[in-house]
């Protein structure tokens, strides 16, 4: 694995996807290398919890069209950089709003984030199930905090930063990528 991805997903009130944002990134830096930012029309006009940050910080989609345009563009991206990994926070969500991306090899995140044994961060006090995992406070806004020790740390809620802040999470983790076959889905 060279290169791999980092997806997220923003959806609307009806649970369709209105936009995804990938980066891509060196196996073995986490550095990230390239990125896509996507609208899906016309559920960007639906309305969702997070509609407003469609467009934060004057971020510009790559492609903002409807979805069959945007898949097709997002496999040919995926592919011309030889990607057959995918990974996310709470990978299950995604996955199940792209299943056209079901061919591709997906691992969750929060399943080594969450956990005492892959993540040196939880404090000792942190109320966790007898297998490690935290029983709450496990989300990204959350475990990003707790790594980068910046409390302030907001999540924009924009597919592309939100994206970037996972594979931040991964970074900061310092888990090596062949550890994250405990977190594989798919």
């Amino acid at each position: 694995m060279g290169t791999f991805a980092v997806i997220d997903t923003e959806t609307t009130w009806r649970d369709d996807v209105m936009s995804i944002g990938i980066v891509t990134a060196d196996s073995k830096s986490f550095l990230p290398k390239d990125k896509r930012y996507y609208v899906l029309t016309p559920f960007k006009d639906h309305g969702g919890m997070y509609s407003n940050a469609l467009y934060a910080g004057g971020i510009l989609p790559d492609l903002e069209g409807p979805r069959q345009s945007v898949i097709e563009d997002m496999i040919c991206f995926l592919d011309s950089l030889g990607i057959a990994d995918i990974f996310a926070y709470n990978a299950v969500f995604d996955l199940h709003h792209l299943p056209e991306l079901r061919d591709y090899f997906w691992y969750d995140i929060m399943k080594l984030a969450a956990y005492r044994q892959f993540n040196g961060k939880i404090p000792p006090t942190a109320d966790t199930y007898s297998t490690g995992k935290l029983k709450r406070g496990y989300g990204v806004e959350a475990i990003y905090r707790m790594l980068s020790g910046n409390h302030d740390y907001r999540e924009i809620h924009n597919a592309l930063t939100d994206a970037a802040d996972e594979l931040d999470i991964m970074r900061m983790l310092g888990i090596g990528i062949g550890r994250y076959s405990a977190a594989k889905i798919v």
